[in-house]
């Protein structure tokens, strides 16, 4: 089935390249089909290639997608134009209106900053507000798992002493969860952050579950029992050259980094990259869309808030 996506949106062309199946709203509306309703919150300042890989894998299910991307209207991005912005984007009073099946919300360049100092928090603060009644699963992505465990949870993020940068081993800890079906029991992620949540805090919450950790890199995937809320530390969705571009971007500015590990050859950024991680990230959002969304739903959203309600 097609991913629906605004007309016009620069990452269909890459996508259609690549032999994904979308379909554009306005073709979309002329079929008798409800489709899974799914909101992207893009905090990324590269908008428009975090848009490029999350339809990717949101394409790559049997299910019928309609994507509707959101911004923050407190914040002014400086990396894509502002017609850009204005021609794909809606803000949160756009969409206060509407329930939705599910929500992702990505990770943002501002780990190392505290949560109330970021500009757009207050507003962040709102929309994770808005999710409790009108979005039945919200997965939350680096940074935006971190700020989701501390709005939701009281969670903190810690300073590393180094960037978590490359591609670690994951072990899955919780098998049964419909989250990991079909996964290994050992795979692998990327992660390129400043901060981590710590298993000790998670622990103290027996409303959270740890699916899935790394030695090296913590927990990886949180979720609550129901799958309301789901929490990835690392970037599953990234490219295979994502963590290159940004290895050399900041190699050629001078600035302190190290070579991604795990990443290209014999870690050797020279050599090719390894990638191996898309077979577990397709399965990550299929299972994510059927199992958490699809299946979870009322077929009418109306009636959301009151499936809701009854669960708590």
């Amino acid at each position: 089935m097609p991913l629906i996506i605004p007309d016009k949106l620069p990452a269909a062309e890459t996508l259609q390249k690549e032999n994904i199946f979308t379909m554009e709203h306005g073709r979309a509306v002329t079929q008798d089909i409800r489709p899974l309703k799914i909101v992207m919150v893009n905090l990324m300042p590269t908008k428009i290639a975090t848009e490029t890989q999350l339809a990717r894998v949101l394409a790559n299910s049997p299910l019928q997608v309609e994507l509707t991307l959101v911004k923050m209207d407190s914040h002014e991005p400086s990396n894509v134009s502002q017609d850009h912005m204005d021609s794909f984007y809606k803000t949160l009073e756009e969409i206060k209106g509407f329930k939705y099946d599910g929500m992702i919300i990505t990770g943002a360049p501002v780990e190392q900053m505290p949560f109330e100092d970021v500009d757009y928090w207050d507003e962040l603060c709102e929309l994770f507000d808005f999710t409790r009644h009108n979005v039945y699963s919200t997965m939350h992505i680096c940074w935006g798992a971190q700020a989701g465990l501390y709005y939701h949870y009281g969670i903190p993020k810690y300073d590393l002493k180094e960037k978590m940068f490359g591609v670690f081993e994951q072990r899955v800890v919780r098998p049964h969860s419909p989250l990991v079906r079909g996964f290994d029991e050992i795979f692998f992620a990327p992660h390129s952050r400043h901060t981590e949540v710590r298993k000790e805090d998670i622990l103290k919450h027996p409303e959270l579950r740890i699916i899935v950790e790394s030695e090296k890199a913590g927990p990886h995937i949180i979720a609550t029992d129901n799958g309301r809320q789901i929490f990835v530390t690392g970037h599953q969705e990234y490219d295979k050259e994502t963590l290159a571009t940004e290895y050399f971007r900041d190699v050629k500015a001078g600035l302190p980094i190290n070579v991604p590990e795990n990443y290209f050859r014999d870690d050797d950024p020279e050599k090719e990259i390894l990638y191996r991680w898309r077979g577990h990230t397709s399965l990550l959002f299929s299972n994510w869309l059927n199992y958490y969304v699809y299946q979870e739903t009322p077929y009418d959203l109306e009636q959301l808030k009151e499936k809701v309600d009854k669960m708590k």
